[in-house]
């Protein structure tokens, strides 16, 4: 196979440098190394300097002095647009001894970066598999559709993943900075490996697994037609990549805990099906399949695949109401109706339908409830 443009480059690229043109080459100089801790790696000439590389912290600069003059076709010149420099660290330091040359912006950011979570908008919301053009193409060539536009004010992100085409999935091992995420295999199969969890596996229709925030993990290969449902909270999270671990791990920690919850997979033909309970009240024209969520996360997180009895005769009604902070309905198969009291946000005389592949987000306090027809099979996401 023909190696990628990238893949030259790297095999002869030794190091990288970002430019920083200097209208005060000394001033700048004395800023970043007697201030920011620079070291000098090379400089010259030795007898008045004017290009210095200088490097801290991952990072390496070429500082090169430049005069103030306009650049023909640009505006503002380009040699004089001010750098902005991003550092991570425990605790800000004091401010500067003077403002930092040429307009450098120096922003300190603390490395304990806890994850903010908004709180949760309440709103009816419901998602229809019914625009052609709700597909965009995402991280490692992955195609999204979103399925809670809004995302409740930011509180929480449910995406329809597919890869059309399957083979191996150009991803590497990252992990999330999140405090829930849950993924479930819709159809097709996907091969995944993680963080101290064993060698790869292979997740099929059905089967679920909990990705603990921090957790390293890497998707491998996919089925042709692939389609895994994501939630993940908050909406608006980093995904950042591991270069260092190679996976899998050698150690298999199947009880570690990241950020206080448990790695969880749930195997579909391992399912223990059992008498649906709301609040209390006996559903008993459906039957559950509690996927392990809400022990590996302590009981903050329940996620279920419900569905009609077979035996069962459609309709069947049952109450749906909740005081949690998300409540995600996603049809599998069949259709359902959703209906609550008169005055309820969203809901129109004689409720709302969904088929498979839709989606809604019931508000919680409201008393809403569900109308099933044969065949119903409903992934519900509770936090």
């Amino acid at each position: 196979m023909a190696s990628s443009h990238s893949d030259l480059l790297a095999a002869n690229i030794d190091a990288a440098q970002v430019v920083v043109p200097c209208s005060d080459f000394n001033a700048s100089l004395e800023f970043f190394v007697a201030q920011l801790g620079f070291r000098v790696d090379v400089i010259f000439p030795a007898d008045a300097p004017t290009t210095a590389v200088i490097s801290a912290y991952g990072v390496c600069l070429r500082l090169e002095a430049r005069a103030r003059e306009n650049v023909p076709g640009r505006s503002p010149p380009w040699s004089l647009q001010p750098l902005e420099l991003r550092l991570i660290c425990d605790t800000p330091p004091p401010p500067f001894d003077g403002p930092p040359p040429d307009g450098v912006r120096v922003q300190w950011v603390t490395g304990k970066q806890e994850v903010f979570v908004p709180p949760a908008a309440r709103q009816f919301v419901v998602s229809r598999l019914d625009d052609a053009n709700a597909w965009v193409v995402g991280r490692a060539g992955m195609e999204y559709r979103d399925l809670i536009p809004g995302r409740l004010g930011g509180f929480v992100v449910a995406s329809h993943i597919r890869i059309p085409v399957g083979g191996p999935v150009p991803d590497y091992v990252h992990f999330h900075r999140v405090r829930f995420q849950v993924i479930f295999c819709k159809a097709g199969w996907v091969r995944v490996v993680y963080e101290d969890q064993g060698p790869p596996f292979t997740m099929n229709a059905g089967d679920c697994v909990l990705q603990p925030p921090g957790i390293r993990h890497r998707v491998l290969e996919a089925s042709p037609g692939l389609e895994v449902i994501e939630i993940g909270c908050p909406a608006l999270h980093d995904t950042v990549a591991d270069h260092a671990m190679a996976l899998p791990t050698s150690e298999w920690r199947t009880e570690r805990l990241f950020g206080g919850q448990r790695f969880s997979r749930h195997i579909a033909e391992d399912a223990q099906w059992v008498r649906w309970r709301v609040g209390g009240i006996d559903a008993a024209a459906f039957e559950a399949c509690d996927v392990g969520i809400s022990a590996a996360t302590s009981g903050f997180a329940d996620v279920s695949v419900i569905r009609l009895k077979g035996a069962a005769q459609a309709p069947a009604i049952v109450p749906l109401q909740h005081h949690g902070e998300l409540m995600f309905l996603f049809v599998l198969e069949g259709s359902l109706t959703i209906n609550a009291d008169e005055g309820a946000a969203g809901i129109a005389t004689g409720g709302v339908r969904l088929h498979a592949g839709e989606s809604a987000v019931i508000p919680p306090d409201a008393a809403y409830k569900i109308g099933a027809d044969a065949g119903l099979s409903l992934l519900k996401v509770m936090l």
